[in-house]
């Protein structure tokens, strides 16, 4: 009787480790070509076949390796959409759609200095409008800031200052 539960005990716990094997090669395969939130990972895996248990185990390994930090990519995407000049509602969707967990936004949104935004807003006007004060033009502007995730006040305000200051090259 001890032989025959050995026996089958065995093919189990060699297929459980095969699969946990198999699924942290598969994450580490995917994390080669870029860095994922936990979440992220989590639905590659899922949808790479791995079971719900399987995926999951193998996400929290990952955390335990400091291979997938929900923390530190937050700050990446944060600052990655800063520096390209995007405002904080469209960094927020970024941060949504990749499953960042909410409690870090705000810790992360903080840290964005409303100088930097003002000045990410006005490289992009004097890239969009070239010195131009055109009432259309000026208004697809800011209907341009608003996509990129700048509130309509903020907006107008840039707008406003880009146009001070081309009145100030003017004179």
């Amino acid at each position: 009787m001890g032989k025959e539960y050995k026996e089958n005990a065995e093919p189990d716990l060699f297929s459980e480790t095969s699969e946990q094997s198999r699924a942290r090669t598969r994450a580490i395969r995917i994390l080669g070509n870029r860095q994922l939130s936990s979440r992220e990972m989590e639905k590659r895996l899922l949808a790479r076949g791995e079971s719900e248990e399987t995926a999951m185990d193998t996400v929290k390994w990952l955390e335990d390796i400091g291979a997938v930090n929900d923390s530190e990519y937050a700050a990446a995407i944060v600052s990655h959409y800063t520096s390209k000049g995007y405002g904080v509602a469209r960094i927020r969707d970024e941060l949504f759609k990749r499953g960042i967990p909410r409690d870090m936004w705000d810790e992360k949104l903080e840290r964005l200095d409303d100088v930097e935004s003002e000045e990410a807003m006005l490289r992009f006007l004097d890239k969009k409008l070239r010195g131009s004060s055109d009432k259309e033009e000026l208004r697809r502007a800011t209907d341009a800031l608003r996509r990129r995730g700048f509130d309509y006040e903020d907006a107008r305000s840039a707008v406003a200052r880009y146009l001070e200051s081309i009145e100030n090259t003017e004179d």
